[in-house]
């Protein structure tokens, strides 16, 4: 079977709005002695991608940039020096194709996909194979595609570093998109206690049926944290997935039990006033870690605890579009209408 010459995908000429997106047919050359050539079966979004159309996304972006950073996808061809993959292997390629280990360098940074370089919203694309990890046999490619960054970044929030989650914790989790709602799963797995918010009753029906112990709607509540000491008992939560950014951050440091750690994932709520963290950090020697993704041996060690845990940490996926509705996808991920991931099937 002849390999393919030619892959659409999506590109931005033009960053303001993702109705800038561009569908068009590309090149295919073969992979490289390293490389492997993957057929992309589905692609999730984040909220980065969003900015990234919008322009708004801190960095500098490569011209005509192709978005996206998570997917998954099936092997149809390998380099000549490749011995780790085979034609028909089922992989995901990691966020930073270069980041392996803990280490992050500057270097590595600029692997990023979809980002730095271009991503993965295209038919086929050639990646270094030591970025591909296998996908786990009980999931589909939709499924799979979501765990590049949300999953990943959830499982390095919670389950790696010097503060790991232990069965007993409490963690509270911000709102049910990606992320927060694989590190609710991840929680529940390991045995901890979850807390979430959401501005949505229906959302927080389905964080609770996922084994939620306690919701809070922070509109209806908007001091959350008061609610978050109450059902602890005044002694705050061990952890927390700080997705809010500014916005919600001087909240998290009082709903934080002495000596908690709060895991810096995310910024959707926008700039806000200065939150005087240097007085909480002190007053409660909290501990501040930001979570950017993680590495190739992270992302093995995540789908250990997905194969041993499989209907627990499932994905959630909200809803699936076609390769050719790409943008309804990105509209609808930007409506803030779902509960977890938003997909693109191929």
């Amino acid at each position: 079977m002849s390999l393919p010459t030619t892959s659409r995908q999506y590109s931005l000429p033009q960053l303001g709005s993702l109705n800038n997106l561009v569908l068009q047919p590309v090149s295919v050359n073969p992979p490289k002695s390293h490389e492997v050539l993957v057929k992309t079966r589905a692609v999730s979004l984040q909220f980065r991608d969003l900015m990234v159309c919008s322009g708004t996304y801190p960095g500098d972006i490569p011209p005509n940039i192709v978005p996206c950073s998570d997917m998954a996808g099936e092997v149809i061809a390998v380099g000549d020096e490749v011995k780790d993959w085979k034609k028909g292997d089922r992989v995901c390629a990691n966020f930073f194709l270069d980041k392996l280990h803990a280490e992050m360098t500057a270097a590595i940074a600029e692997t990023a996909l979809g980002g730095a370089i271009d991503g993965v919203l295209t038919e086929y694309r050639t990646f270094p194979a030591h970025s591909l990890v296998a996908i786990p046999d009980h999931l589909s490619y939709e499924e799979a595609s979501t765990l590049p960054c949300a999953a990943l970044t959830a499982y390095n929030a919670l389950l790696s570093g010097s503060d790991q989650l232990k069965g007993g914790d409490t963690v509270l989790v911000q709102g049910t998109g990606g992320v927060s709602i694989f590190a609710l799963q991840f929680a529940v797995a390991s045995g901890a206690t979850v807390i979430a918010t959401s501005s949505s009753d229906e959302k927080l029906k389905v964080a609770a049926k996922l084994g939620a112990k306690h919701v809070i709607n922070y509109k209806t509540t908007p001091e959350w944290d008061k609610e978050v000491l109450k059902v602890t008992n005044g002694l705050g939560v061990d952890h927390i997935i700080e997705v809010g950014g500014s916005s919600t951050l001087q909240l998290s440091m009082s709903a934080l039990k002495i000596g908690g750690s709060i895991n810096i994932v995310g910024f959707v709520g926008g700039a806000a006033p200065p939150v005087d963290i240097v007085f909480w950090s002190i007053r409660k020697s909290l501990k501040h870690r930001g979570i950017y993704v993680g590495s190739v041996a992270q992302f093995k060690d995540m789908n250990k605890l997905l194969i041993a845990n499989p209907e627990t940490t499932r994905p959630v996926i909200d809803k699936v579009f076609t390769f050719e509705e790409a943008k309804a996808a990105f509209g609808h991920l930007q409506s803030q209408a779902h509960v977890g991931k938003v997909v693109i099937k191929l």
